[in-house]
């Protein structure tokens, strides 16, 4: 399970999460979705990365160690995105996600995006996507975009990870 790695075409930008335990958010970001640790701060923070980047998500217990989960109903991060290159790389994680029987929250079909959505320990959204090539984008008559959410069909998707 170890062994995976996370398509060094993945993009999300920079993020930086304040995390309550960060061994429990290394064995989540790193072992089941497969982030690589570039740097660690002592024990309080740690910087991963796809593909070798210096970092595209940063973890920092600095102002957070032991603490709760931010309640729900406030002010804060939704979620963090991560764009996987390819189908068939949503197909392999969310086929991981099962076997290790993690919690999934959601899966949709957005019309130009298939996303899986899940929490990381402390409770973070995480939306797991591919998007469709733009060609296949729907739009209306007048070429406006329109997306939706409707149910993804998971069946088809997992065909791709084996």
């Amino acid at each position: 399970m170890n062994d995976y790695k996370i398509p060094a075409q993945t993009r999300i930008g920079h993020v930086h999460l304040k995390v309550s335990d960060l061994q429990k958010s290394l064995d989540f970001y790193c072992g089941l979705l497969g982030f690589e640790k570039m740097v660690m701060y002592g024990d309080q923070a740690a910087f991963i990365s796809a593909g070798g980047y210096h970092h595209h998500i940063g973890l920092n217990t600095w102002h957070s160690k032991g603490a709760s989960p931010a309640p729900e109903y406030a002010p804060g991060l939704y979620h963090t995105a991560i764009l996987y290159p390819e189908r068939k790389d949503l197909a392999i994680i969310l086929k991981r996600l099962i076997d290790a029987r993690y919690n999934i929250t959601g899966a949709s079909d957005h019309g130009v995006s298939e996303a899986i959505y899940l929490n990381d320990p402390d409770q973070n959204g995480v939306e797991l996507y591919w998007d469709r090539p733009k060609e296949q984008w729907p739009v209306d008559q007048e070429g406006n975009l329109t997306m939706f959410t409707r149910r993804l069909d998971i069946e088809n998707l997992l065909q791709l990870a084996n």
